[in-house]
């Protein structure tokens, strides 16, 4: 009876955890930490139609919503920029991100708020996230082409990678849609 009690105690030690979760920033950190200047966040709720949805999947991006909330950066009244957050599966576990898009449509910073993973955060370092500035509509944004993969850290790197592809197309379509 002892050996099975202490093999049962050690498969539930075994079983994997999130016990590495770490949160970093919440939204509004980020949306803060992207556009320091901004003296107002205002949230809008986006939702694209049934012909935004297909030019997304004609770009070759996975829509994976309709709706998307999606904060706008002011100073004075002026719009900034914006600040989308979501959240994509690393290997097993969510990933929860922030990108802030400028008014040119680039990137202008992509914040990682919670990491769950045992492994693969070295997502999270500054130069993995810089390699998304500047990047826009005309950018592949993909792994092996313009963004550099983490050994050790693939699904998260391409899972990000495509997210942050995702929300520029997103927020483009909304702002030729003048929902933005």
């Amino acid at each position: 009876m002892r050996i099975v009690l202490a093999l049962s105690a050690l498969a539930v030690a075994a079983v994997p955890t999130s016990a590495f979760a770490v949160d970093y920033l919440s939204a509004e950190q980020a949306a803060r930490l992207m556009f320091p200047d901004a003296d107002a966040f205002e949230t809008r709720s986006v939702r694209l139609d049934a012909a935004q949805l297909q030019q997304l999947d004609a770009q070759g991006v996975r829509a994976r919503s309709a709706t998307w909330s999606v904060r706008v950066a002011r100073r004075g009244g002026a719009t900034l920029g914006f600040v989308v957050t979501d959240a994509v599966v690393g290997k097993v576990e969510l990933i929860d991100y922030a990108v802030g898009i400028a008014l040119d449509g680039s990137v202008r910073q992509v914040e990682i708020l919670s990491y769950r993973e045992s492994h693969g955060f070295e997502i999270r370092l500054p130069a993995w996230r810089r390699q998304f500035v500047g990047k826009g509509g005309t950018s592949a944004i993909r792994i092996g082409d313009d963004i550099a993969n983490i050994s050790g850290a693939t699904l998260s790197c391409t899972h990000v990678t495509d997210g942050v592809r995702r929300i520029v197309a997103v927020v483009a379509l909304a702002r030729q849609a003048g929902a933005l």
